[in-house]
């Protein structure tokens, strides 16, 4: 028998498709489907030749505005995915849907933010535009949150992203959260958005989390690598959208009505890193040190250099750290870059040395003695323990 030729409509230049993708795969590795695919060569989704497509099915984004017109009527089966829709009509007719849950994506960055202890709001979303109704979804979810819960909040969309335009857009979004009452919690429809947030309160020299806590969606590694302050992000369901899909489309070509079917995927988790770990600071010297202190602490920065920067003494900056956190601007610096290398440890699978290197230690034995004062433990036994633990 041979296999099913199965198009991929997707543009797989973004995260949330490759994880669409990476769900289909995930099926078809867990069971003796056979399908041979169809994907262009660049992994961008096309349109205009699909109705000469000789094929036994499609998955295609239709968050593309171009797909359900292409797709209509297409005599083989088509599954949809995409993102949801408060308005039911909203989504197209005749076809199966699996949807990413605008709604609760929101929902859960939002509550972070509430865990967080913040009371002020903002949704930084993207300009109205077809190709990105699911922000507008986003935004519309954010808007019905805070309306409902009565809290102090706003909604700044800004400017598409154009390298043209970047230099003015960065400064508009620099001057929208500086004007913001702090502190506040700020939920980014993208990753992209998010990052570009914390690039503008790097200009604005705005602290990030003590007046600025942010949280993205998407989990997207790129942008993780991207930022110097790690970024908190909503991890969508795509893998499990890719494969609900494929088992819907698997059940179309053996006859089986799914038309009417249409799937919520809700999020799974989400990922907490520094950008939104917000606890309030009494002293703005403490608070623009720790700014400081997050985006260079791995970089050899000492004491000195943190007191120039804040503007203060380094006896007065101290006096300060000494009064707001109990410890000192060196145990601050030290701290945060233990704290960085636990983190690559446990999740980057990379070589101690460099490792090392990364977090601003002069060599790996100096790590090992750090770990060895600070946690009674040396950093391979600290990555085998977290191997340990994460296997239970």
């Amino acid at each position: 028998m041979n296999p099913h030729r199965i198009a991929l409509l997707f543009n797989a230049n973004k995260v949330y498709d490759r994880q669409v993708i990476a769900g289909i795969g995930l099926y078809l590795n867990s069971t003796r489907v056979e399908w041979d695919l169809f994907m262009e060569e660049d992994f961008r989704s096309r349109m205009r030749d699909i109705r000469q497509f000789r094929g036994d099915g499609v998955i295609a984004d239709f968050d593309d505005p171009e797909a359900p017109d292409a797709l209509c009527d297409l005599h083989i089966p088509v599954v949809a995915v995409g993102g949801s829709y408060h308005d039911p009509a909203a989504y197209p007719a005749g076809v199966p849907y699996i949807a990413t849950d605008n709604a609760r994506l929101v929902r859960l960055a939002y509550d972070h933010l509430i865990e967080q202890g913040l009371g002020r709001f903002a949704f930084y979303g993207l300009p109205p535009h077809p190709g990105s109704r699911w922000a507008q979804e986003r935004e519309h979810a954010f808007r019905a949150i805070v309306e409902e819960e009565a809290v102090e909040a706003t909604v700044y969309e800004g400017s598409p992203t154009s390298a043209g335009g970047w230099g003015e857009a960065v400064e508009e979004l620099v001057a929208w959260l500086t004007a913001l009452p702090k502190p506040v919690g700020i939920i980014a429809t993208t990753d992209a958005r998010a990052r570009q947030l914390l690039q503008a309160c790097v200009i604005g020299e705005i602290a990030v989390p003590e007046q600025v806590a942010i949280v993205g969606i998407d989990n997207d590694p790129m942008a993780q690598l991207l930022t110097r302050i790690p970024l908190t992000s909503v991890i969508q369901g795509a893998e499990e959208m890719g494969r609900t899909a494929a088992h819907l489309l698997h059940q179309m070509l053996r006859g089986v009505d799914c038309s009417a079917t249409r799937v919520l995927v809700p999020p799974v988790g989400i990922n907490v890193q520094v950008s939104s770990r917000y606890h309030p600071m009494r002293s703005p010297h403490v608070m623009r040190a720790s700014h400081y202190i997050r985006q260079y602490g791995c970089l050899g920065i000492k004491t000195e250099q943190v007191a120039d920067y804040v503007g203060v003494s380094r006896t007065v900056l101290e006096e300060h750290f000494k009064r707001e956190l109990k410890q000192t601007v060196h145990q601050v610096i030290l701290k945060h870059k233990l704290d960085t290398a636990c983190d690559l440890i446990a999740n980057s699978g990379a070589p101690l040395a460099d490792i090392a290197l990364r977090c601003g230690f002069t060599s790996l034995q100096y790590m090992y003695a750090v770990f060895r004062r600070e946690y009674d433990c040396t950093p391979r036994q600290y990555l085998d323990l977290h191997r340990t633990t994460g296997a239970t």
